[in-house]
């Protein structure tokens, strides 16, 4: 059976209500497993555990801890563009005014891609988009004025570029593509090769948006089959037909092909998600800033990475119920060794997120009272599972394999190798922290520029891992079992267990004569 030092693993629950945080806690837990769960503070940039100097595009941290740079008028703004990223100290706050300044390109400078990401990633948090790239139409109507546009064309046309490319969802508004397409007006007569270029990137853009709302659509039809999907009552199962009432190991018996169909399912809710749902997911008005909330309840969308969530919550279950739903022990015992496997095979592709939702399953407290099953199963493997995703430590060995599997992505020359996916619930947990831990503003306005730095630097690792196509075969008959297979309430799971193996104790009994 788990061992007691792991028991209190939590399962994350995040509903669709909690994308706005109005408690002092981003997550739920599993009821059980609450109190031992370790909490995140915000550390220093040198003390996260995250791999650094992963992502490319991101050269240096900022955080919390690194000391604001003041001179005798206060705390200093941005000696040069891109300053915070680039050579120099970096920038740890800053006006927003100047900061905007420190994006809008000129004839003779541009700035750098870290710094674009990085402020287009947050600034949402202090002025929209549209009003952001009206901004930036303001400057194109100034540098027509001075007779500059051919001069100052190509870096606004790059810039629009890599803004469609990483946040193409600001440009789901009406406003938004009215603004872009007035840029255009004003840049495209400059040359005719803009033209073509500015075609592209709206092309380009309009795939984007319409993968986005197909990825949607399919979530909410996921999600119904799924919600339907649930049980309360064991004799939900005994009344349905021989066909549909089927097992794991009769749809695929082999570990390595289950890993290889939840790891596509896994990239595939990844590629759903965009960064700027990490920061929606936690806006909330800070203290400090004045400012109205700079985006409705209705625009704060953070779907794509709910249903991920959520994913992670049905795994757990459908490990559970898989282990819970055989009659005789010698089966249960066979389903918990098959998916001793699977999770193995899962942490050497380098898909945590698969590996933790089936250890937290079979650590659910329905399964891990089965002490006669799990006598029977050989649980060796187990236990150096659990090891590696220990919570000890603010789970300093799972951070320390996450870094082994970045780098091991970074130098792989098999697709197979480049595969890194982290446990989700454990990233948002840290962002959380890091949004709670640091204020958006400084006392004197200026915004809190290194925490975004931060930020970025998780996000942008995020984003690097999430673009790696799956590159295993699909194959449909285990996928849509794994959408859409019958799974246990948490009721329906103690139900199934007593009837598998009978209470033990007083408040056992007393559970399943209130359930029965």
């Amino acid at each position: 059976m788990p061992s007691r030092g792991f028991r209190y693993l939590s399962i994350c629950i995040y509903m669709p209500c909690m994308c706005v945080l109005n408690s002092p806690h981003p997550l739920h837990f599993h009821s059980q497993a609450r109190r031992g769960m370790p909490q995140t503070v915000c550390p220093a940039a040198g003390t996260m555990f995250t791999p650094s100097g992963f992502n490319p595009h991101l050269a240096s941290t900022c955080s919390e801890a690194d000391p604001v740079i003041e001179d005798e008028g206060g705390p200093q703004e941005a000696r040069g563009p891109g300053a915070c990223l680039a050579e120099g100290p970096p920038i740890t706050s800053a006006s927003l005014d100047t900061l905007i300044q420190h994006l809008v390109p000129t004839t003779d400078y541009y700035p750098e891609k870290a710094y674009v990401f990085t402020f287009l990633l947050s600034a949402r948090l202090f002025i929209s988009p549209p009003e952001l790239l009206a901004r930036l139409c303001e400057t194109c109507i100034k540098q027509q004025q001075l007779d500059q546009m051919r001069k100052f064309g190509p870096k606004i046309l790059q810039l629009l570029t890599e803004w469609t490319e990483t946040f193409p969802t600001d440009f789901r508004e009406e406003k938004m593509v009215g603004l872009f397409k007035d840029i255009i007006h004003r840049i495209a007569p400059c040359d005719e090769a803009y033209w073509k270029t500015l075609s592209q990137v709206l092309q380009t853009l309009n795939q984007k948006l319409a993968a986005i709302a197909q990825g949607e659509e399919c979530i909410v039809k996921v999600n119904a089959s799924s919600v339907s999907s649930i049980s309360d009552k064991l004799v939900a199962f005994k009344t349905k037909s021989p066909p549909i009432q089927k097992e794991m190991l009769s749809i695929c018996n082999d570990p390595y092909t289950l890993a290889q169909q939840l790891t596509y399912i896994e990239l595939e809710h990844l590629s759903h998600i965009g960064p700027e749902e990490f920061v929606q997911a936690f806006v909330q008005k800070d203290k400090l800033d004045s400012t109205q909330p700079c985006f409705s309840e209705q625009k704060k969308k953070t779907t794509n990475l709910e249903a991920y969530v959520r994913w992670f919550n049905r795994l757990c279950y459908l490990v559970a119920t898989e282990i819970c739903m055989p009659a005789k022990k010698k089966q249960r015992a066979q389903v918990i060794e098959f998916f001793i496997d699977v999770a193995r095979e899962c942490f050497n592709i380098g898909n945590f997120n698969s590996l933790m939702a089936i250890i937290s399953g079979m650590n659910m407290s329905p399964v891990s009272r089965l002490k006669k099953t799990w006598g029977k199963a050989k649980t060796a493997k187990f236990f150096i599972l659990e090891h590696q995703m220990d919570p000890t430590g603010n789970f300093y060995n799972y951070r320390t394999a996450l870094r082994g599997a970045a780098h091991r992505s970074q130098t792989a020359n098999s697709n197979r190798e480049k595969i890194v996916i982290p446990f989700f619930s454990l990233l948002i947990k840290d962002i959380y922290f890091l949004n709670e831990g640091c204020a958006n503003r400084l006392p004197n306005g200026h915004v809190h520029f290194a925490k975004f730095v931060e930020l970025a630097r998780q996000v942008g690792e995020f984003m690097t891992w999430k673009q790696m196509e799956c590159p295993f075969e699909t194959d449909r008959s285990i996928l849509h079992y794994l959408h859409t297979a019958p799974i246990f309430s948490e009721d329906g799971l103690y139900l199934a267990s007593y009837e598998s193996e009978s209470p033990e104790n007083q408040v056992e009994k007393d559970r399943w004569k209130a359930l029965r």
